[in-house]
């Protein structure tokens, strides 16, 4: 089989005509970006139980390498809200290190997939699962991080949602005031931040120095991350920090370590492979085509999802090396990537240096953020992961639309996304096929008085029917032709039928079958079948089935 894909990273052509102005707003957005993607990448880290060093070295180089080698222009990578349910019940049921193969594997199935061109497929997964499992998984990240805003004594969350909620009610007891105070405050800041910097709140309108539109403009997660570790910091509280839980952030360079590889631990992992690749294509083609719809550059272009998946794959492959996780693209990082005034690759790959300096440099300040801060902020990521308003707009869709949608969210939070997203897809083909096969119709045509027998123009007195067919005739419709046969078998000796095709307009081998037998009861009563007015496929599959010949042969057989 003959790849027609062609390795071209978005870079290389975004480097044409670049000047210094592109360059300086590509460096403001990459330095805003990496400075958002720290409190992000240590609490998806650890709210997937990883490490918080896992999380941020999966920004850095992960995201280095999706921008560097990428199909978009400013999409940035890195570890996402979406995978920490699937993320955290993978080491919890296999461990870390088959986390990493499981990623590394993944990371060969998204090249693959980019390579034999397969990017588009992504696009067939009906939005109604898209949406049911990003507001499961929106909700599974909230219940997640209870534990830790309301500082319970609880060593380590189960995996599953129902083992979860138990266990919470079971430790209630040991509810620390302090650290909901702290994510309490996160979580306010985080939504009353925007408000306060625009231009016509009263906050602005009081405060119109230039040094505090400056200061307006810094991210609210590093606002809610710095002030709020000062305060437990100085006003000694005794809450968990990273420091107390994981001993800090090593100062240093990743080391690269190959995972305890065997291929009878890969046969185990293939569930958790397929549904770390399915989930990493699926998010990271939807922040790319999200990123398509804001970019405002004049030297924007759409994003190539062969090429995309290439890169995402690759930095899927290196990351586990370094004992990071599983990467996609983030929309939220990217949003705020295009809102800084990003153009091309470039500031992905500043954000990814902008991280890594902070990390070799701020480490050991890392010590005292407390966990119910990063808490809060996955809490506000989880809120704004959701879309909640598709729940309230299931009234104005179709019942199909809503068994997709509530299927898909509960069984994201019952059981887990792969089983979620298998079920969703087998339910959205049922149903697909039951509205098709509904689509298709038979009518009978009344006969105008005078017609001429269209089989047998030479005998105007020899009976005939006309019927036309309306729709696609595939396996779900085939049924559908009994009406002929029954009316054929009822009818007088001898009719001849004739199927207008005009309004066929899809055939399969299943369909096909079915005309056959129409053939064979019309033929069984002495008439004809003629077929008219085919359009290309159903009469390609008819000329090369055969079909059309034995049709013929009708016209060599005696009246």
């Amino acid at each position: 089989m003959s790849l027609s894909f062609t390795f071209h990273p978005r870079l290389i052509d975004a480097l044409r005509g670049y000047d210094k102005s592109r360059w300086l707003a590509d460096v403001g957005a990459g330095v805003t970006v990496g400075i958002v993607a720290l409190p992000l990448a240590m609490a998806f880290a650890i709210a997937s139980g990883l490490k918080p060093e896992a999380g941020l070295w999966t920004a850095i180089i992960a995201g280095f390498l999706i921008s560097a080698l990428g199909g978009t222009n400013v999409q940035i990578g890195g570890p996402a809200g979406a995978f920490i349910v699937i993320v955290y019940g993978i080491v919890e049921r296999y461990g870390v290190a088959n986390l990493l193969i499981s990623t590394a594997c993944a990371g060969v199935l998204l090249v693959m997939l980019g390579l034999l061109r397969l990017g588009t497929l992504v696009r067939f997964v009906p939005v109604s699962i898209v949406i049911g499992f990003t507001n499961g998984i929106a909700v599974l990240i909230a219940l997640s991080q209870v534990k830790d805003w309301l500082g319970l004594s609880i060593e380590r969350m189960p995996g599953n949602s129902f083992s979860q909620v138990g266990l919470l009610a079971q430790h209630l007891g040991s509810f620390n005031p302090y650290a909901f105070g702290l994510g309490a405050a996160c979580l306010v800041g985080l939504f009353l931040w925007p408000k306060l910097t625009m231009k016509e709140s009263p906050v602005m309108r009081v405060l119109e120095q230039h040094t505090v539109r400056t200061f307006a403009r810094v991210p609210a997660p590093v606002v809610a991350l710095v002030t709020l570790s000062l305060l437990a910091w100085a006003l000694e509280m005794p809450v968990e920090t990273i420091g107390s839980r994981f001993g800090g952030i090593p100062q240093a360079l990743p080391v690269f370590a190959l995972p305890d590889f065997s291929w009878e631990t890969v046969r185990l992992l293939v569930t958790p492979t397929l549904t770390i690749a399915l989930l990493g294509a699926i998010e990271s083609l939807l922040c790319a085509r999200v990123a398509d719809q804001l970019a405002t550059d004049p030297h924007h272009k759409k994003h190539d999802p062969n090429q995309e998946l290439v890169a995402q794959g690759l930095a899927n492959i290196v990351v586990p090396f370094f004992g990071g996780m599983p990467a996609t693209g983030t929309i939220a990082r990217t949003v705020t990537n295009i809102r800084s005034g990003a153009t091309t690759p470039i500031a992905g790959m500043v954000h990814a240096l902008t991280l890594a300096v902070i990390v070799l440099v701020a480490a050991p300040l890392a010590l005292h953020i407390p966990l119910a801060v990063l808490a809060g902020i996955l809490l506000f990521v989880a809120w704004n992961m959701g879309e909640w308003h598709e729940f309230v707009r299931l009234k104005h869709f179709s019942n199909h639309y809503r068994l997709l949608m509530l299927g898909t969210f509960f069984l994201t939070v019952v059981f887990d996304l792969t089983v979620a997203v298998e079920v969703g897809l087998f339910m959205a083909c049922a149903l697909f096929v039951r509205r098709m096969s509904a689509l298709f119709r038979v009518e009978r045509q009344p006969e105008p008085e005078g017609a001429v027998n269209a089989v047998d123009p030479a005998n105007a007195a020899h009976p005939a029917t006309t019927w036309r067919l309306h729709g696609a005739l595939f396996f779900g419709a085939a049924a559908k032709l009994d009406t002929i046969i029954q009316a054929v078998e009822v009818g007088p000796p001898g009719e001849d039928v004739v199927l207008d095709a005009s309004e066929l307009v899809a055939l399969d081998t299943t369909g096909l079958d079915a005309l056959a037998q129409v053939l064979k009861a019309v033929s069984a009563r002495g008439g004809r079948l003629r077929i008219e007015h085919l359009h290309e496929q159903p009469r390609s599959l008819i000329e090369r089935s055969g079909f059309a010949a034995r049709l013929a042969a009708q016209d060599d057989l005696p009246v």
